[in-house]
């Protein structure tokens, strides 16, 4: 026998940033509890509202399983005498188990005949359950700080006002967070402010939505806005931006959604659109709407939670909210472009950027010293580098940015140009903060390239040089995203430079800082380390990484390079067993004392299967050294691939570790020229599987 069980907690209206998390633990955490009791169900469905939380569980069992209990007694040879008849021991294990003496049974354990009972435990009923378990799964739920309301003790994200438990048609008898279950849900705050009666656990979601206007389901009301949002911004003839996380906050916002269209005057569209943006998206939580060439409209989308009878009066009120936002930002915009970034820049002198590492200002000088290094590096305008250096910070300062902190960048950019600087330096301006997450794009121009990195090594410098590294959780600085940044950087953007160097050069800009070599190393492993990670991603197993970082190469590009070319080569059939051939080739070398020579002597090769070796090594060589000088490695490595028997053949026939010394050395001389031709690009021994 099966039924559904409802569970809905109503309350004041819970945070919109939290409410996708917190049904979906509520959701994993119920699950859990349902399983622990072992009971079955088909599907269990989450729903989530600005005033409640919900769950379906479609089909739970009424009770938990039967159960058999085995209960082993003494061996039979203790529990009856000679004659057969029952000792004192079986009486004992009789009366403890409630069994009659004469009934007692024995079965072998596997071992010897025992005394044994078998009793069946009927299930636990499913509603005596369910209370605990939900009372379990909310204790549980990820919520930073609880409050108390009114005169009671019990805790929870928003006040709590009421609960329904229902198992198929009947009432759970439950009590949580100090309110008893019954069938009293509740609709719209306006539609229908009143009691809602559920006859059964499987109405709820058509009966809320029919009658109390209440679309309970999270992901419906999602899909819906965005219908609507896009059907509004098609009737003006517009095309709407529709942001995700905007849309899911919307979502937490609303039980009935109706989306409508307003306006603002079109003088505002003279502001830098990503400021206009902001304030909609920000303050008032509006879509914006563009045009075929994605130019920013004067119109926005709102989304109410009501179905008004007379939605221009919703529409009149919005629009008298947005536009004192506006003018704000239209007034912010003109304040600032009366002030260069160049004197705004002088105002980051009273600006810490760390204790121990100065202002920001001091901070911009170190970036323009290090981006005009790189800038000479690349063969790119130094003094168009320097002086984005120099500027990168100054909307810091701004009205704008200290209004809409996401206008970071975006504001320097726009009164870079205002200034009449060039546009590469303008584009630097917001390009520094690329990327900015994973995933996310890379600047565009040389100079704003130049600056990103030399912004991020300035930082990774300078922390690491007063030793506030990363440790565990802690990355205050963001070092990691900032590392894997500078990574993807000189990958993607093909840059051909040495980061050891670039490290060193940083460093060297910290006037402060007296660490030397170890700081440069302990940076560039923590950099390096970050390509784990990087790889990860790009499903290449963490091995191939392993036997390029063990060449000790500080060019990301280059690792890069090699790392692909390894991962490929990995894919060859030959390939596991010349990496096999090589960690022999590693064992038989390390065990060697002192340096072994490289040089062969023909004259003491003897084999057929070392002559067969040295020379396909030689003719290797002469094929494979102009790749590795061209950074072609894959083709080298596919062409080394080709050894592979002739190396099988070797070791099949050739005693390496000969009676006769010069005999010994040659053959180790051939290995280590073997070694060495694949370790022009990375030590492949280090693809063989570890054993476990």
């Amino acid at each position: 026998m099966t039924a559904d069980f409802l569970f809905e907690l109503g309350t004041e209206e819970l945070p919109p940033k939290a409410l996708k998390n917190l049904i979906t633990a509520l959701q994993s955490h119920v699950i859990e509890g349902l399983q622990a009791e072992e009971l079955s169900w088909i599907t269990v469905r989450a729903f989530a509202a600005p005033r409640r939380l919900a769950l379906i569980v479609e089909q739970l069992s009424a009770s938990t399983p039967s159960r058999e209990l085995v209960v082993w007694g003494p061996p039979k040879a203790i529990a009856f005498d000679a004659e057969g008849k029952p000792t004192k021991a079986a009486q004992a294990f009789a009366d403890k188990n409630g069994i009659a003496v004469e009934a007692l049974q024995t079965e072998s354990d596997g071992k010897v005949e025992k005394l044994v009972a078998r009793t069946t435990t009927t299930g636990k009923p499913v509603v005596g359950l369910l209370g605990g378990i939900i009372e379990n799964a909310i204790n549980k739920l990820p919520i930073a700080k609880r409050m108390r309301w009114g005169s009671k003790r019990t805790e929870f994200v928003r006040p709590a006002h009421w609960l329904v438990m229902l198992y198929g048609d009947d009432i759970v008898d439950a009590e949580v967070l100090g309110l008893r279950a019954n069938r009293e849900t509740r609709g719209h705050r306006f539609h229908y402010n009143r009691p809602l009666l559920l006859d059964n656990a499987a109405e709820y979601e058509q009966k809320l939505k029919e009658i109390g206007y209440v679309i309970a389901d999270r992901e419906a009301r999602r899909v819906l806005i965005r219908e609507q949002v896009n059907a509004e911004a098609a009737r003006i003839g517009g095309h709407a931006v529709i942001d995700e996380d905007l849309l899911d906050e919307v979502t937490a916002l609303v039980e009935w959604p109706v989306a409508l269209t307003g306006k603002f005057e079109s003088r505002f569209l003279a502001v830098p659109a990503e400021a206009l943006i902001a304030s909609m998206k920000e303050h008032q939580k509006y879509f914006h709407v563009v045009d075929a060439k994605d130019q920013l409209l004067p119109h926005f989308i709102t989304v109410a939670n009501i179905a008004s009878s007379d939605p221009s009066q919703i529409i009149d009120g919005n629009e008298r909210v947005i536009r004192p936002r506006l003018s704000d930002a239209a007034f912010f915009y003109e304040t600032d472009r009366k002030t260069s970034l160049a004197a705004l820049r002088d105002r980051l002198k009273t600006i810490v950027f760390q204790a121990q590492l100065g202002t920001i200002y001091e901070k911009t000088q170190r970036v323009s010293a290090l981006a005009a290094h790189i800038a000479g590096l690349l063969g790119a305008d130094s003094k168009l580098a320097s002086r984005a250096g120099e500027l990168c910070k100054s909307d810091l300062v701004s009205n704008m940015v200290g209004e809409f902190d996401n206008m970071q960048g975006i504001a320097g950019y726009y009164y870079a140009l205002n200034d009449g600087e060039n546009a590469d330096v303008a584009a630097a301006m917001n390009e520094q903060y690329l990327p900015r997450f994973a995933g996310d794009n890379l600047p565009q121009t040389v100079t704003g390239t130049i600056i990103a990195l030399a912004d991020r090594l300035d930082t990774l410098t300078g922390i690491f040089g007063i030793g506030q590294q990363p440790t565990g959780s802690k990355d205050p600085f963001a070092l990691r995203r900032a590392s894997i940044a500078v990574l993807r950087l000189l990958v993607e953007k093909k840059l051909d430079l040495d980061l050891r160097a670039l490290l060193d050069v940083a460093r060297a800009q910290h006037k402060s800082l007296t660490a030397g070599d170890d700081l440069t190393d302990t940076i560039l492993g923590y950099m390096l380390e970050r390509f784990r990670a990087f790889y990860e991603d790009a499903n290449i197993p963490a091995e191939v990484f392993q036997a390029v970082n063990a060449k000790k190469i500080s060019v990301p590009l280059d690792i890069d390079q090699r790392v692909q070319a390894v991962f490929e080569f990995s894919k060859l059939p030959q390939a596991q067993a010349l990496a096999a051939a090589n960690k022999r080739v590693s064992n038989i070398l390390d065990k060697q004392s002192g340096n072994v020579s490289s040089q062969i002597n023909a004259a003491l090769l003897q084999e057929d299967a070392e002559k067969q070796l040295a020379q396909a090594i030689e003719a290797k060589a002469a094929v494979v050294q102009p790749l590795f000088a061209a950074r072609e490695y894959t083709k080298a490595l596919a062409t080394l691939a080709d050894l592979q028997p002739t190396v099988d053949a070797f070791f099949d026939s050739v005693m390496v570790m000969s009676d006769d010394p010069a005999l010994q050395q040659n053959r180790l001389a051939l290995l280590q020229q073997l070694r060495g031709l694949f370790l022009e690009v990375a030590d492949i021994s280090l693809l063989v599987p570890a054993k476990n």
